[in-house]
């Protein structure tokens, strides 16, 4: 009889205990708010798809667009589901590697308004560049440039004004844009050389024009060696 009673008694013990009460959320990592590191690593994920031609130019504005936009790491983690994980970072430095990166921070801004601006010589070129020419001039010559990260993004509108964007015949050169009532190109270049830099000129012109091409007799590996030497490597 004891033992009866220890039986029909036990479910009604255990039952309180049963996981019916606490609802567990489906994900709570995802939940939590993603920080500037988080983002950036994203970003690099993004960048290296679209130097290996995994995204477009327009795909990749696009989908860096939604990074920074995004509050918890949950909305980070679709953006590169498709893509594979970014590469370690290498232990020695690359052949164009022209020193340490600088850290991350706000686009380059280069504005003119019935003026111009130039941007040119022996200068480091960061990640993201935003060229705005409104009855104005802008030129970028990159061919003496320093390149301390692989990805570089200018982003060039001109407004009945010019953008002008050079680069060394041995990049890598990519961009999407539109011309309404003006013109935009881009003219390809693709490196033989994976390490190479890949500049990528994005934008729009309206009555203006955006054009962005290598120059003649311009190699960055020669920088690189006169850098190479200045260094003492």
């Amino acid at each position: 009889m004891d033992l009866d009673k220890h039986d029909s008694a036990a479910p009604g013990r255990r039952q309180p205990q049963d996981p019916a009460a606490p609802a567990r959320p489906a994900d709570p990592a995802g939940a939590i708010r993603a920080s500037d590191a988080d983002r950036d690593r994203t970003a690099d994920i993004l960048r290296e798809a679209l130097a290996e031609g995994r995204l477009d130019a327009e795909e990749h504005a696009e989908r860096i667009d939604a990074v920074y936009r995004a509050k918890t790491v949950g909305e980070l983690e679709p953006i590169v589901r498709d893509l594979p994980a970014s590469r370690p970072p290498r232990q020695e430095p690359a052949p164009y590697a022209y020193g340490p990166e600088a850290p991350a921070g706000p686009a380059d801004n280069l504005i003119a308004v019935f003026s111009s601006s130039t941007r040119k010589g022996r200068w480091r070129v960061g990640a993201r560049t935003q060229a705005f020419s409104l009855f104005g001039n802008i030129e970028i010559d990159l061919t003496e440039a320093m390149f301390g990260q692989r990805l570089t993004v200018i982003n060039a509108t001109s407004i009945f004004g010019n953008v002008e964007v050079r680069v060394p015949e041995n990049i890598s050169l990519r961009g999407s844009g539109t011309g309404i009532f003006g013109n935009f190109e881009v003219v390809t270049l693709e490196s033989a050389d994976p390490e190479a830099p890949v500049v990528v000129v994005n934008g729009y012109s309206v009555f203006g024009n955006v054009e962005a091409k290598p120059k003649r007799g311009k190699r960055i590996a020669d920088l690189h060696d006169r850098l190479r030497k200045h260094l003492g490597h």
